[in-house]
This record gives C-alpha cells, sequence and structure tokens, in this order.
C-alpha cells in the first residue's frame, strides 16, 4: 500500500457520520482506515454497520494522539501516512499534489495542505492554516494566523514552500523517517506532538513542506475547546518540553529564562481576565517541567542549530507590542 489515511476517533460517532463520507468519495488512491482510541460510544459498530470498507483498528483506552497514532500506524504498512482529524472535509484530489511533491524529493519527510475554516471557508483556520513556524522561544504561529488572528484566504499563499511544522490536523509523513525518529512523543499525549515530531526531522536535515495546491476544511476544536484549563496545561508543559528536547546547549537555558518571564506574564494575564483555573494551569505545567526535566532532557538526539523556519524574533512582542497581527506583516527579510 503506497498510501494510507489514518484518522483517529474517540468517541466521535456525530462527526464522523458527518465528516468521512467525504473523505471516502475523495480518497480513492489511498487506503481509509480508522484508528479507535478507546472510545466509549458507539462509534465501532456505527463505523461496522455503514462504512463496512474501512478498516477500523482498536484501542481499549485513550491514549491521546501521540500513543493512539503510535499505536495505530505501528499496524499500517504504507510508503506514506495521512494523519486526519475526524473533523476534516477533504476536497477533490487533496491528496495528489501533495504525494506528487514528496515523490519528487526523498528528503520531504512531512507535508499539509491549505487549512482553512470549515465554518467560514473565506478564512484560514487556527491549525495550521498555510504552513507552521515558530519563533526563537517555541511560540508556534502560521501563515495566515498568529495566535488568534485568522487571516482571509485571497490566494496569497498559494505557493509551496518549506515550512518549520506540519499541523497533526492534516499531516502527510514519510513512515520510515516517522519511525526512524521515534514516533510521536507519547509524554506529550496532545497537543504540540506535531512540532516536535518536525523538529526532530528537521534536525536530522529533513525538510517539511506546505502545498497551497490542495485544501481542505477544518472545524477544529473537536476534542477540547479554546477556554479549557487541560489544553492551557497541555499548550505550556509541551511547549516547555519541546524546547528542551531540541534546543542545544547554552541557547536553552537563556531561552527558558525568558520564556518563564513570558509564561509568568501569561499568567498574569489570566488572573486579569479572570481565567484562575488558566493560571492554575500555567503553574502546573511549570512544575511537572521542572520537576522531570532532567528526564526530558535526556531524550535529546541530535540538535540541529541551524535549520530553517524559526523566527528570529519574539512573535509574542510583534503581536502584542508591535501590532502585526499579519504573517506578512512580520520582519521575514531580517530573519
Amino acid at each position: 500500500m503506497k498510501t494510507a489515511v489514518v484518522i483517529l476517533n474517540w468517541n466521535g460517532k456525530k462527526i464522523l457520520e458527518q465528516f468521512l463520507p467525504s473523505v471516502i468519495q475523495h480518497s480513492s488512491d489511498a487506503s481509509v482506515i480508522v484508528a479507535d482510541n478507546g472510545s466509549t460510544d458507539d462509534s465501532v459498530s456505527f463505523l461496522e454497520k455503514n462504512f463496512p470498507r474501512v478498516k477500523v483498528l482498536r484501542s481499549d483506552k485513550n491514549k491521546g494522539f501521540a500513543g493512539g497514532y503510535n499505536e495505530a500506524l505501528k499496524q499500517v504498512n504504507a510508503e506514506y501516512y495521512i494523519l486526519l482529524n475526524s473533523d476534516v472535509e477533504v476536497t477533490e484530489n487533496w491528496i495528489k499534489p501533495l504525494i506528487d511533491l514528496m515523490d519528487s524529493d526523498k528528503k520531504i519527510a512531512a507535508c499539509q495542505p491549505k487549512i482553512q475554516s470549515w465554518s467560514d471557508k473565506r478564512m484560514f483556520e487556527y491549525a495550521g492554516a498555510a504552513g507552521g513556524f515558530i519563533d526563537r522561544y517555541g511560540y508556534p504561529f502560521c501563515r495566515g494566523r498568529i495566535f488568534d488572528s485568522l487571516e482571509e484566504d485571497n490566494g496569497q499563499y498559494d505557493d509551496t514552500i518549506e515550512i518549520f511544522w506540519a499541523t497533526g490536523a492534516c499531516m502527510f509523513v514519510r513512515a520510515d523517517i516517522f519511525w526512524k525518529v521515534g514516533g510521536f512523543d507519547e509524554d506529550f499525549f496532545a497537543h504540540m506532538e506535531e512540532i516536535d515530531l518536525c523538529w526532530r526531522m528537521k534536525n536530522l536535515g529533513y525538510k517539511i513542506m506546505y502545498a497551497g495546491d490542495s485544501h481542505v476544511y477544518h472545524v477544529g476544536g473537536g476534542t477540547l475547546q479554546k477556554s479549557n484549563p487541560l489544553k492551557t496545561y497541555l499548550n505550556f508543559r509541551n511547549n516547555l518540553m519541546m524546547l528542551i528536547k531540541n534546543t542545544e546547549g547554552f541557547e536553552l537555558f537563556r531561552i527558558l529564562f525568558i520564556k518563564a518571564i513570558l509564561d509568568d506574564l501569561a499568567q498574569v494575564r489570566f488572573l486579569l481576565s479572570g481565567n484562575f483555573k488558566d493560571f492554575v494551569a500555567v503553574q502546573k505545567a511549570q512544575f511537572y517541567v521542572l520537576f522531570n526535566f532532567f528526564r526530558i532532557k535526556k531524550k535529546r538526539k541530535t540538535v540541529n542549530k541551524n535549520i530553517s523556519g524559526i523566527y528570529k524574533h519574539s512573535i509574542v512582542a510583534d503581536y502584542f507590542l508591535r501590532g502585526k497581527k499579519k504573517y506578512t506583516d512580520l520582519d521575514i527579510q531580517r530573519n
């Protein structure tokens, strides 16, 4: 099998009922697999009854995005995996442009299409938009989305470029390289595991690409709502773990010092806005990393300080202090 679309499901019967038909309709050039992540609803029986041609892989418990995919992909024999969120509506010919791109260059480890909003198809969607980057302090952003500011899609990103990370909402990944770097880090559970994966791939000299000639529509927020303290905890904790694993030497401690200040400012912002649970979530994330620092650091393997796609300035300062709300506002030329 050359290409397998693998959808991770957890109690998502209604979402599968709505979006799986589009995947089946427009994925004749790939096998479609649903990996059930310990669902307690009737997702599996629904799939077996209504989509008998879709292969179902079962897990006995919810292992999160990272662990769920690792377990499922071990059972999938394909050259390329397409990791697809269950709440994505795909379009005609969405697979071929990205597989052709990856076939053209063996150094391309992963890529993503354009991610647009399902609820407002004129707009980019938060999770991935037109390709992901990070700043020097580990804050992720996208072409088409910086923090909560989303751009309208006017064809400004209909190109093919190298990026820093591809979204886990719709990630095409070369199977042998996925396993070469060890797959997802299961300690992440969910959130930012795809950025960590892409960073580890880039550390070994591989490319992550975006192809704007393919697009899909993503609902987003299907598992955890944006204001959920668990999501806050995972994002802050996983961001710190990612930095520790992938940043070299002295630079790591300088970045962590500044990052601690920025995270403290985020806590103040949560308090002032009345989000006490989010304030506590950031503290819990910091304490987790503090007490597990050396265990996390032992995961470091190849670290490359000269990789592309890291914005050399602070996206926090650019966004909140300088009012730069779009990717095109950033001083990329000085990067």
